[in-house]
Protein backbone atom coordinates (compact mmCIF):
# COMPACT_ATOMS: atom_id res chain seq x y z
CA UNK A 1 0.00 0.00 0.00
CA UNK A 2 1.50 3.59 -0.76
CA UNK A 3 1.46 5.52 2.17
CA UNK A 4 2.22 8.70 1.17
CA UNK A 5 -0.50 8.89 -1.41
CA UNK A 6 -2.92 7.81 1.72
CA UNK A 7 -1.27 10.72 3.92
CA UNK A 8 -1.95 13.02 0.87
CA UNK A 9 -5.56 12.08 0.45
CA UNK A 10 -6.78 12.23 4.19
CA UNK A 11 -4.18 15.80 4.94
CA UNK A 12 -6.30 17.16 1.22
CA UNK A 13 -9.32 19.61 2.33
CA UNK A 14 -12.34 18.27 3.48
CA UNK A 15 -15.50 18.74 1.58
CA UNK A 16 -17.90 20.14 4.23
CA UNK A 17 -19.59 23.10 3.34
CA UNK A 18 -22.09 24.94 5.86
CA UNK A 19 -25.13 25.65 5.07
CA UNK A 20 -26.41 28.41 2.64
CA UNK A 21 -27.96 31.11 4.66
CA UNK A 22 -28.79 33.49 1.96
CA UNK A 23 -26.55 36.25 3.72
CA UNK A 24 -23.21 35.02 2.10
CA UNK A 25 -21.84 38.15 -0.37
CA UNK A 26 -20.95 35.78 -3.79
CA UNK A 27 -17.19 35.86 -3.11
CA UNK A 28 -18.06 33.61 -0.08
CA UNK A 29 -20.42 31.23 -2.08
CA UNK A 30 -17.58 30.48 -4.18
CA UNK A 31 -15.03 29.67 -1.66
CA UNK A 32 -16.80 27.41 0.46
CA UNK A 33 -20.26 26.10 -1.50
CA UNK A 34 -18.15 24.91 -4.69
CA UNK A 35 -16.48 21.61 -3.40
CA UNK A 36 -16.97 19.56 -6.59
CA UNK A 37 -17.02 18.37 -10.24
CA UNK A 38 -17.96 21.39 -12.26
CA UNK A 39 -18.73 23.49 -9.26
CA UNK A 40 -15.28 23.16 -8.43
CA UNK A 41 -13.58 24.39 -11.52
CA UNK A 42 -15.77 27.71 -11.16
CA UNK A 43 -14.22 27.84 -7.88
CA UNK A 44 -11.21 27.59 -8.91
CA UNK A 45 -11.54 29.75 -11.94
CA UNK A 46 -12.38 32.67 -9.75
CA UNK A 47 -9.35 31.67 -7.32
CA UNK A 48 -7.08 32.15 -10.70
CA UNK A 49 -8.75 35.00 -11.57
CA UNK A 50 -8.28 36.75 -8.15
CA UNK A 51 -4.46 35.50 -8.05
CA UNK A 52 -4.28 37.70 -11.09
CA UNK A 53 -4.95 40.59 -9.55
CA UNK A 54 -3.35 40.13 -6.47
CA UNK A 55 -0.20 39.39 -8.64
CA UNK A 56 -0.81 42.95 -10.91
CA UNK A 57 0.10 40.41 -13.94
CA UNK A 58 -0.53 41.69 -17.48
CA UNK A 59 -4.07 40.13 -17.99
CA UNK A 60 -5.22 39.53 -22.05
CA UNK A 61 -9.17 38.27 -22.12
CA UNK A 62 -9.60 35.95 -25.54
CA UNK A 63 -13.54 36.56 -26.23
CA UNK A 64 -15.10 34.22 -28.76
CA UNK A 65 -18.94 33.28 -29.53
CA UNK A 66 -21.60 35.90 -29.32
CA UNK A 67 -21.41 37.61 -26.33
CA UNK A 68 -21.89 41.11 -27.03
CA UNK A 69 -25.31 39.80 -28.39
CA UNK A 70 -26.04 38.09 -24.92
CA UNK A 71 -24.97 41.27 -22.81
CA UNK A 72 -21.70 40.20 -21.52
CA UNK A 73 -19.49 43.01 -22.06
CA UNK A 74 -22.23 45.23 -20.45
CA UNK A 75 -22.83 43.32 -17.73
CA UNK A 76 -19.18 41.40 -17.24
CA UNK A 77 -16.32 42.75 -19.80
CA UNK A 78 -16.74 46.58 -19.44
CA UNK A 79 -16.73 46.66 -15.74
CA UNK A 80 -13.25 44.53 -15.32
CA UNK A 81 -11.86 46.65 -17.90
CA UNK A 82 -13.03 49.34 -15.89
CA UNK A 83 -11.04 48.27 -12.64
CA UNK A 84 -8.13 47.74 -14.84
CA UNK A 85 -8.33 43.96 -14.66
CA UNK A 86 -8.08 43.61 -18.53
CA UNK A 87 -4.86 44.98 -20.23
CA UNK A 88 -5.56 43.41 -23.77
CA UNK A 89 -8.38 41.85 -25.62
CA UNK A 90 -8.59 39.56 -28.20
CA UNK A 91 -12.03 38.70 -29.81
CA UNK A 92 -13.76 37.78 -33.21
CA UNK A 93 -14.99 40.85 -35.33
CA UNK A 94 -18.48 39.57 -34.98
CA UNK A 95 -18.14 40.38 -31.26
CA UNK A 96 -17.51 44.09 -31.89
CA UNK A 97 -19.53 44.27 -34.97
CA UNK A 98 -22.95 43.59 -33.32
CA UNK A 99 -22.11 45.45 -30.14
CA UNK A 100 -22.79 48.65 -32.01
CA UNK A 101 -26.89 47.65 -32.71
CA UNK A 102 -27.57 49.21 -29.64
CA UNK A 103 -25.46 52.00 -29.51
CA UNK A 104 -27.36 53.50 -32.78
CA UNK A 105 -30.85 52.31 -31.19
CA UNK A 106 -31.40 48.98 -32.02
CA UNK A 107 -32.70 46.51 -29.14
CA UNK A 108 -31.83 42.81 -28.87
CA UNK A 109 -34.58 40.69 -28.04
CA UNK A 110 -34.99 36.83 -26.52
CA UNK A 111 -36.67 34.79 -28.24
CA UNK A 112 -37.64 30.75 -28.56
CA UNK A 113 -34.97 29.09 -30.39
CA UNK A 114 -37.67 27.07 -31.71
CA UNK A 115 -39.83 30.21 -33.15
CA UNK A 116 -38.86 29.09 -36.92
CA UNK A 117 -36.10 30.08 -38.94
CA UNK A 118 -38.42 30.11 -42.01
CA UNK A 119 -40.81 32.33 -40.50
CA UNK A 120 -37.87 34.70 -38.67
CA UNK A 121 -36.15 34.89 -42.90
CA UNK A 122 -40.09 36.35 -44.07
CA UNK A 123 -39.90 38.37 -41.14
CA UNK A 124 -36.43 39.72 -41.90
CA UNK A 125 -35.11 39.13 -38.24
CA UNK A 126 -31.96 37.03 -37.71
CA UNK A 127 -31.29 34.64 -35.10
CA UNK A 128 -28.31 34.11 -32.68
CA UNK A 129 -29.77 30.62 -30.77
CA UNK A 130 -32.34 32.62 -28.45
CA UNK A 131 -31.64 36.17 -29.50
CA UNK A 132 -33.09 37.86 -32.27
CA UNK A 133 -33.31 41.25 -33.94
CA UNK A 134 -34.08 42.60 -37.08
CA UNK A 135 -32.45 42.68 -40.47
CA UNK A 136 -32.43 46.47 -40.46
CA UNK A 137 -30.06 46.75 -37.09
CA UNK A 138 -27.31 45.16 -39.87
CA UNK A 139 -28.13 47.28 -42.70
CA UNK A 140 -27.83 50.55 -40.26
CA UNK A 141 -24.59 49.10 -38.52
CA UNK A 142 -22.91 48.67 -42.31
CA UNK A 143 -23.85 52.22 -43.23
CA UNK A 144 -21.96 53.51 -39.76
CA UNK A 145 -19.21 51.32 -40.17
CA UNK A 146 -18.61 52.17 -43.95
CA UNK A 147 -18.64 55.77 -42.91
CA UNK A 148 -16.35 55.56 -40.21
CA UNK A 149 -13.74 53.94 -41.97
CA UNK A 150 -13.89 56.01 -45.15
CA UNK A 151 -12.43 58.93 -43.08
CA UNK A 152 -8.51 60.14 -43.33
CA UNK A 153 -7.38 58.43 -40.47
CA UNK A 154 -8.69 55.45 -41.95
CA UNK A 155 -6.50 55.42 -45.41
CA UNK A 156 -3.27 53.41 -43.90
CA UNK A 157 -1.54 49.66 -43.28
CA UNK A 158 -2.18 48.85 -39.96
CA UNK A 159 -2.27 46.30 -37.58
CA UNK A 160 -6.18 45.07 -36.10
CA UNK A 161 -5.33 47.07 -32.72
CA UNK A 162 -4.49 50.23 -34.27
CA UNK A 163 -7.60 49.47 -36.78
CA UNK A 164 -9.84 49.12 -33.71
CA UNK A 165 -8.31 51.54 -31.81
CA UNK A 166 -10.17 54.00 -34.80
CA UNK A 167 -13.27 52.32 -34.42
CA UNK A 168 -13.20 53.16 -30.50
CA UNK A 169 -12.28 56.45 -30.94
CA UNK A 170 -15.06 57.01 -33.74
CA UNK A 171 -17.80 55.18 -31.14
CA UNK A 172 -17.04 57.46 -28.77
CA UNK A 173 -17.65 60.05 -30.34
CA UNK A 174 -21.23 58.60 -31.78
CA UNK A 175 -22.23 57.56 -28.48
CA UNK A 176 -21.54 60.98 -26.51
CA UNK A 177 -23.43 62.47 -29.69
CA UNK A 178 -26.07 60.15 -29.46
CA UNK A 179 -26.16 60.73 -25.56
CA UNK A 180 -25.84 56.75 -25.02
CA UNK A 181 -25.68 55.92 -21.49
CA UNK A 182 -24.13 52.16 -21.76
CA UNK A 183 -21.30 52.12 -23.70
CA UNK A 184 -19.66 49.72 -26.23
CA UNK A 185 -16.51 47.74 -25.64
CA UNK A 186 -15.08 49.22 -28.67
CA UNK A 187 -15.22 52.85 -26.97
CA UNK A 188 -14.62 51.66 -23.56
CA UNK A 189 -11.42 49.90 -24.72
CA UNK A 190 -10.27 53.02 -26.59
CA UNK A 191 -11.16 54.94 -23.28
CA UNK A 192 -8.78 52.73 -21.20
CA UNK A 193 -6.44 52.29 -23.89
CA UNK A 194 -7.11 48.06 -24.35
CA UNK A 195 -5.75 46.94 -27.63
CA UNK A 196 -8.28 45.17 -29.23
CA UNK A 197 -6.77 42.35 -31.80
CA UNK A 198 -8.85 40.11 -33.94
CA UNK A 199 -7.16 37.43 -35.65
CA UNK A 200 -9.24 36.50 -38.42
CA UNK A 201 -10.36 39.92 -39.20
CA UNK A 202 -11.66 39.22 -42.45
CA UNK A 203 -14.47 36.71 -41.28
CA UNK A 204 -16.91 39.74 -39.73
CA UNK A 205 -19.37 41.81 -40.59
CA UNK A 206 -17.22 45.19 -40.04
CA UNK A 207 -14.37 43.39 -42.70
CA UNK A 208 -17.07 43.12 -44.90
CA UNK A 209 -17.39 47.27 -45.03
CA UNK A 210 -13.65 46.90 -45.78
CA UNK A 211 -14.34 44.98 -48.99
CA UNK A 212 -17.32 47.12 -50.21
CA UNK A 213 -15.55 50.32 -49.92
CA UNK A 214 -12.37 49.43 -51.65
CA UNK A 215 -14.33 47.51 -54.37
CA UNK A 216 -16.57 51.13 -54.56
CA UNK A 217 -13.49 53.38 -53.97
CA UNK A 218 -10.62 51.31 -55.78
CA UNK A 219 -7.17 52.96 -54.87
CA UNK A 220 -9.03 56.27 -53.40
CA UNK A 221 -9.47 53.52 -50.40
CA UNK A 222 -6.31 53.07 -48.98
CA UNK A 223 -7.17 51.18 -45.55
CA UNK A 224 -5.59 47.81 -45.56
CA UNK A 225 -5.15 45.17 -42.40
CA UNK A 226 -1.48 43.75 -42.24
CA UNK A 227 -1.77 40.41 -40.59
CA UNK A 228 2.32 39.73 -40.21
CA UNK A 229 2.35 43.20 -38.04
CA UNK A 230 -0.07 42.24 -36.35
CA UNK A 231 1.04 39.14 -35.10
CA UNK A 232 4.30 40.50 -34.33
CA UNK A 233 2.83 43.51 -32.61
CA UNK A 234 0.86 41.52 -30.25
CA UNK A 235 3.72 38.82 -29.64
CA UNK A 236 6.35 41.89 -29.12
CA UNK A 237 3.35 43.55 -26.53
CA UNK A 238 3.64 39.83 -24.25
CA UNK A 239 7.58 40.04 -24.19
CA UNK A 240 7.41 43.82 -23.69
CA UNK A 241 5.02 42.94 -20.58
CA UNK A 242 7.44 40.12 -19.24
CA UNK A 243 10.58 42.09 -19.96
CA UNK A 244 10.47 45.44 -19.77
CA UNK A 245 7.46 45.73 -17.23
CA UNK A 246 8.75 42.57 -15.45
CA UNK A 247 5.17 41.38 -15.44
CA UNK A 248 3.51 38.12 -15.20
CA UNK A 249 1.08 37.31 -17.86
CA UNK A 250 -2.49 35.80 -17.65
CA UNK A 251 -5.02 34.47 -20.12
CA UNK A 252 -8.66 34.52 -19.45
CA UNK A 253 -9.99 32.51 -22.09
CA UNK A 254 -14.09 32.95 -22.63
CA UNK A 255 -14.62 30.35 -25.14
CA UNK A 256 -11.74 29.09 -27.85
CA UNK A 257 -11.62 29.31 -31.27
CA UNK A 258 -8.99 32.01 -32.99
CA UNK A 259 -8.77 34.23 -30.34
CA UNK A 260 -7.92 32.07 -28.28
CA UNK A 261 -4.91 30.52 -30.42
CA UNK A 262 -3.86 33.61 -32.14
CA UNK A 263 -3.62 35.30 -28.28
CA UNK A 264 -1.05 31.88 -27.15
CA UNK A 265 0.99 31.55 -30.45
CA UNK A 266 2.77 34.86 -29.39
CA UNK A 267 4.91 33.07 -27.47
CA UNK A 268 5.94 30.38 -30.02
CA UNK A 269 6.69 32.66 -32.41
CA UNK A 270 9.08 34.36 -29.43
CA UNK A 271 10.77 30.98 -28.16
CA UNK A 272 10.64 28.90 -31.60
CA UNK A 273 10.54 31.54 -34.58
CA UNK A 274 12.96 34.12 -32.86
CA UNK A 275 14.53 32.06 -30.21
CA UNK A 276 13.92 34.47 -27.70
CA UNK A 277 14.05 32.85 -24.22
CA UNK A 278 9.85 33.18 -22.64
CA UNK A 279 8.28 30.80 -20.49
CA UNK A 280 4.72 31.50 -21.28
CA UNK A 281 1.65 32.81 -19.69
CA UNK A 282 1.87 31.97 -16.24
CA UNK A 283 -2.03 31.95 -15.38
CA UNK A 284 -4.24 30.08 -17.46
CA UNK A 285 -7.56 30.29 -16.99
CA UNK A 286 -10.50 28.83 -19.82
CA UNK A 287 -13.93 28.44 -19.68
CA UNK A 288 -15.18 26.83 -22.79
CA UNK A 289 -18.04 24.39 -22.80
CA UNK A 290 -15.47 22.54 -26.19
CA UNK A 291 -13.87 19.12 -25.13
CA UNK A 292 -10.02 17.99 -25.69
CA UNK A 293 -10.06 14.51 -27.30
CA UNK A 294 -11.85 15.76 -30.38
CA UNK A 295 -9.27 18.43 -30.94
CA UNK A 296 -11.93 21.03 -30.54
CA UNK A 297 -10.09 22.98 -27.68
CA UNK A 298 -6.81 23.09 -28.97
CA UNK A 299 -4.36 23.71 -27.38
CA UNK A 300 -6.56 21.90 -24.77
CA UNK A 301 -5.31 22.24 -21.81
CA UNK A 302 -2.37 24.26 -20.41
CA UNK A 303 -0.29 21.34 -20.11
CA UNK A 304 -0.82 20.62 -24.01
CA UNK A 305 0.01 24.31 -24.30
CA UNK A 306 3.19 23.99 -22.57
CA UNK A 307 4.30 21.03 -24.96
CA UNK A 308 4.18 24.47 -27.55
CA UNK A 309 6.06 26.85 -25.07
CA UNK A 310 2.38 28.57 -24.66
CA UNK A 311 2.15 28.13 -21.29
CA UNK A 312 5.22 28.20 -18.37
CA UNK A 313 5.90 24.80 -16.14
CA UNK A 314 4.54 27.24 -13.20
CA UNK A 315 1.02 27.24 -15.01
CA UNK A 316 1.02 23.53 -15.67
CA UNK A 317 1.08 22.74 -12.14
CA UNK A 318 -0.67 25.34 -9.96
CA UNK A 319 -1.60 28.48 -12.48
CA UNK A 320 -4.65 26.79 -14.69
CA UNK A 321 -7.56 25.59 -14.82
CA UNK A 322 -9.82 24.56 -17.39
CA UNK A 323 -13.72 25.30 -16.42
CA UNK A 324 -16.27 23.43 -18.72
CA UNK A 325 -19.25 25.52 -18.87
CA UNK A 326 -21.32 28.06 -20.50
CA UNK A 327 -19.39 31.58 -20.06
CA UNK A 328 -23.01 33.29 -20.02
CA UNK A 329 -23.56 30.70 -17.31
CA UNK A 330 -20.67 31.70 -14.68
CA UNK A 331 -18.95 34.78 -15.70
CA UNK A 332 -21.61 37.04 -13.97
CA UNK A 333 -21.47 35.12 -11.20
CA UNK A 334 -17.45 35.51 -10.93
CA UNK A 335 -17.85 38.84 -11.98
CA UNK A 336 -19.65 39.64 -9.25
CA UNK A 337 -17.35 38.24 -6.93
CA UNK A 338 -14.57 40.30 -8.32
CA UNK A 339 -16.25 43.56 -8.09
CA UNK A 340 -17.78 42.95 -4.52
CA UNK A 341 -14.38 42.61 -3.08
CA UNK A 342 -12.46 46.94 -3.48
CA UNK A 343 -9.51 44.95 -3.16
CA UNK A 344 -9.96 43.53 -6.54
CA UNK A 345 -8.42 46.73 -8.46
CA UNK A 346 -5.16 47.62 -10.19
CA UNK A 347 -3.39 50.33 -12.51
CA UNK A 348 -4.14 49.54 -16.20
CA UNK A 349 -1.19 48.75 -18.59
CA UNK A 350 -2.95 51.29 -20.78
CA UNK A 351 -1.06 49.15 -23.34
CA UNK A 352 -2.42 50.75 -26.80
CA UNK A 353 0.16 53.68 -25.82
CA UNK A 354 3.09 51.29 -25.54
CA UNK A 355 2.66 49.46 -28.78
CA UNK A 356 5.45 51.25 -30.63
CA UNK A 357 8.01 51.10 -28.15
CA UNK A 358 7.22 47.19 -27.63
CA UNK A 359 7.74 46.46 -31.92
CA UNK A 360 10.89 48.44 -31.29
CA UNK A 361 11.76 46.09 -28.67
CA UNK A 362 11.26 43.23 -29.95
CA UNK A 363 12.57 44.03 -33.33
CA UNK A 364 15.73 44.95 -31.69
CA UNK A 365 15.98 41.56 -30.16
CA UNK A 366 15.36 40.04 -33.62
CA UNK A 367 18.09 42.25 -35.58
CA UNK A 368 20.53 41.06 -32.44
CA UNK A 369 19.77 37.68 -33.63
CA UNK A 370 19.54 38.10 -37.30
CA UNK A 371 23.13 36.22 -38.89
CA UNK A 372 21.54 33.11 -37.07
CA UNK A 373 18.25 33.29 -38.00
CA UNK A 374 19.67 33.92 -41.57
CA UNK A 375 21.59 30.77 -41.74
CA UNK A 376 18.55 28.96 -40.10
CA UNK A 377 16.92 29.80 -43.34
CA UNK A 378 19.42 27.29 -45.75
CA UNK A 379 17.74 24.62 -46.71
CA UNK A 380 18.80 22.11 -49.07
CA UNK A 381 15.81 19.88 -49.19
CA UNK A 382 16.00 16.42 -48.03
Amino acid sequence: MDKSLGQRVTRAPQVRPTKITGKEPTRELLRDKFPAFAGRQVREAYQLMRATVEQKCATVLTLSGAMTPAGIHGSCLIPLIERGLVDLITTTGANLYHDAHRVIGHAVHEIDPASGDLALRKARCIRIYDLAFPEQALLDCDRVFSAMIRKPDFQKRMTTAEFHRLLGKEMAQLEKALGVKEPSLLSTAYRHKVPIYVGAVQDGSIFLNVVKLKALLGDEFRCEIDPIADVFEMSALQHYCQQKLGKRLAVWMLGGGVPKNYTLQGEPLLGQIFDIPTRGFDIDVQICVDVADNGALSPATAAEGHTWGKTSAESVQTGSVYCRADVTSVLPFITHALMSDPKMKKAGLRLNDQRAAAVAILQAQVDKRRKKLLASLDFDGV
